[in-house]
């Protein structure tokens, strides 16, 4: 089994706080920083290969401290990086985060060249069981996902409500949208105390979206889905957050790893939702990530 995750890679920089800074003051860190890639995709994909899947990354990063440094922790746990492309004329994209350690929300500071784009690699021919995308790099994600229709199981990672995401979302076969595009998208109000709240947000989307599976995440609440005219709410773990870098993310990577070995939907969400979970315990996105074995022992708590 192959998988191929594309879109966005960074390096992420992330400086936890007691509590969020007050503006026009200063503040000296206890705890060290955590420095490590980042990117929706390219942290699934991390994941994957983690985990022990033949997986691929196709992003961008410049030729740089920060691309090395990328490219070196793709190579640590396994990652093809054939799809990767190298730009010396461009800066990596770097993330900036503040990690609120009192109630573990994170906020981002992203700092990336407008026009950092593929330059070489304009198509992928070699086939994959299973397509992640994030909605950036839209050309070779539709192209691919296209030119795969009916052969490959295809996922988007809806974060933002862009015409990228829209697009490729209305083209793939799991739509795993975030509350941020769910409310974006509808225009309406989700209230994660309202179960009628969140069916009325989730049928919203399924008027666009007919033909794809979708799951809602609703942070600490957990994920929501619709299965055989029922609708499904799987509850996240109760946990003590530091810092949510990268739990979507690290969300999408293992809901992709149950599914494509063979775990039911329901299955899948649940697992995905404790793995997140374990994630947001800890410091900085990708270091954050347990092993498939902590997951697995976890669950038989």
């Amino acid at each position: 089994m192959k998988i191929l995750c594309i879109g966005h890679a960074a390096y992420d920089i992330t400086l936890p706080v007691e509590s969020f800074p007050i503006e026009n003051k200063k503040l000296r860190l206890k705890d060290k920083k955590v420095e490590c890639g980042g990117g929706p995709a390219a942290t699934a994909a991390y994941l994957l290969a983690k985990w022990g899947v033949k997986t691929s990354f196709a992003g961008i990063i410049g030729d740089d401290y920060y691309g090395k440094k990328i490219k070196d922790e793709f190579l640590e746990v396994g990652v093809d990086i054939t799809y990767l492309e190298v730009n010396p004329s461009k800066a990596t994209t770097s993330s900036y985060i503040i990690a609120n350690k009192g109630n573990g929300s994170r906020t981002i500071l992203t700092s990336k060249i407008p026009d950092l784009s593929f330059e070489k690699i304009k198509d992928i021919e070699e086939t994959f069981d299973y397509i992640l995308v994030d909605g950036d790099e839209l050309p070779i994600s539709l192209k691919t996902i296209l030119k795969n229709k009916g052969k490959t199981i295809s996922m988007i990672d809806a974060g933002k409500t862009t015409k990228e995401t829209i697009e490729l979302a209305k083209n793939i076969d799991y739509l795993v949208c975030s509350n941020d595009f769910a409310r974006d998208y509808t225009k309406l109000n989700l209230d994660y105390d309202d179960l009628d709240s969140i069916k009325a947000v989730y049928d919203k989307l399924k008027e666009d979206f007919k033909d794809q599976i979708l799951i809602m995440t609703l942070e600490k609440y957990g994920s929501f889905t619709k299965i055989n005219d029922e609708y499904k709410l799987v509850p996240s773990l109760k946990v003590k957050a530091l810092d949510s870098t990268g739990a979507g993310d690290i969300y999408h990577g293992a809901l992709l790893y149950f599914l494509s070995h063979g775990y039911e939907l329901l299955e899948a969400m649940r697992l995905a939702n404790i793995t997140s979970a374990i994630s947001v315990e800890r410091i900085g996105g990708r270091y954050s990530i347990p092993d498939l074995k902590e997951v697995l022992e976890y669950d038989k708590q």
